[in-house]
C-alpha cells in the first residue's frame, strides 16, 4: 500500500483514450515544417516553434496570392465579354440578318394576278400602310467596307438590335427628303462607319429600284441635334427638294455620348431589272 507504481521505463502515461491525439490541421498562411524538439530548462521545446507560427507577412503574402487569383479570374472573364461582343454578337447579329433578308424576299414576291371581277371598287391609288416595327423595309451596301445589311423600320433598341432602322417619319428610299438610318455601332453594323469619305457610295435596295447615293458630309454631333434627321438636314421646317440618305450610330466606339453622322446625297436610280448597279461589282 501506498506508492503508486510507476510505469515501466520508456511507457508514457495514459489518460485513459486507446486513440491518439490528433494534430491539429494547419490554418490558411501558416508554414508546416518538420519539428526537431531539444530539452530546455522549461520542457521539450521545438527549435522551429516561432516558424510555426502565423505572422504579419505571412498573411500579407496570403492577400496577395489571393488578389492575384481574383484578378487573374476577372481579367478571364473580360476577355470572354471581349470576345463575345467582337465574335459573338457578329454571329448572332449574321443570323438575324439571314432571316430578315428571307422574309423581305417573301415581301417582294410577285404577287398573284387578282381575278378583275372580284373588286372592281377597290382604289389602285390608295396609299399603303405604314410598315410595322421590326419588320425589313430595304437592302443597304456600302461597297468600300463590302458591307451590306436589311433595314427594319423603327429605331427603338429592340428594332436595331439585329439590324439598321429606319425613322419612321423620314422619307422612304429614294423620295424626297432624307431617308434616315439608325444603326449600332458594333463590329456587325456600323463600327467602321467613320472610313467614309466624300463621294463613296452607299445603295440602298427598293422593291424595284436601287437608289445609288454618295457620301456628301461626314460629322459629329450632340445626341441632342435631331436636326440632323431632318427633311433638309440642319434645317428643320425646310420644305425639301433633295433626295437625301443620312446614317447614325454612337461615337466614340464602346462609348455613346456623341453621335457620327453620315449624309450623302442621290446620284441615280436603276431599275432592278436591269441588274446589279456597277459599285457592287459581279
Amino acid at each position: 500500500m501506498g506508492a503508486v507504481p510507476r510505469p515501466p521505463k520508456g511507457e508514457e502515461p495514459s489518460d485513459g483514450s486507446d486513440q491518439p491525439a490528433e494534430a491539429p490541421k494547419p490554418r490558411r498562411g501558416d508554414r508546416v515544417v518538420q519539428l526537431r524538439p531539444h530539452q530546455t530548462g522549461e520542457g521539450y521545446k521545438s527549435v522551429y516553434s516561432e516558424l510555426t507560427r502565423p505572422s504579419i507577412w505571412s498573411r500579407v503574402r496570403t492577400g496577395l496570392r489571393f488578389s492575384g487569383e481574383l484578378l487573374i479570374t476577372f481579367g478571364l472573364v473580360v476577355l470572354l465579354f471581349a470576345g463575345y461582343e467582337i465574335w459573338g454578337k457578329s454571329a448572332i447579329v449574321d443570323a438575324h440578318q439571314g432571316e430578315l433578308s428571307e422574309q423581305l424576299a417573301q415581301a417582294w414576291a410577285p404577287e398573284p394576278e387578282t381575278d378583275p371581277t372580284v373588286s372592281a371598287s377597290a382604289s389602285p391609288s390608295a396609299k399603303p400602310k405604314p410598315a410595322v416595327h421590326g419588320t425589313p423595309i430595304a437592302g443597304l451596301y456600302i461597297p468600300k467596307f463590302d458591307k451590306e445589311w436589311i433595314v427594319v423600320e423603327g429605331v427603338g433598341q429592340k428594332d436595331i438590335r439585329y439590324a439598321p432602322g429606319h425613322y419612321p417619319d423620314s422619307a422612304g428610299p429614294g423620295q424626297v427628303g432624307n431617308f434616315s438610318v439608325a444603326g449600332h455601332r458594333n463590329r456587325a453594323t456600323f463600327w467602321r462607319l467613320d472610313e467614309l469619305r466624300k463621294g463613296d457610295p452607299i445603295l440602298v435596295e427598293g422593291r424595284n429600284d436601287w437608289y445609288v447615293y454618295q457620301v456628301t458630309e461626314s460629322l459629329i454631333v450632340k445626341p441632342t441635334q435631331v436636326e440632323v434627321v431632318a427633311p433638309v438636314p440642319g434645317r428643320p421646317g425646310v420644305k425639301p427638294t433633295k433626295r437625301m440618305l443620312t446614317l447614325t450610330t454612337c461615337n466614340p466606339k464602346f462609348d455613346n455620348y456623341e453621335r457620327l453622322i453620315i449624309h450623302a446625297e442621290l446620284t441615280r436610280t436603276q431599275p432592278k431589272a436591269e441588274g446589279r448597279p456597277a459599285e457592287l461589282g459581279t
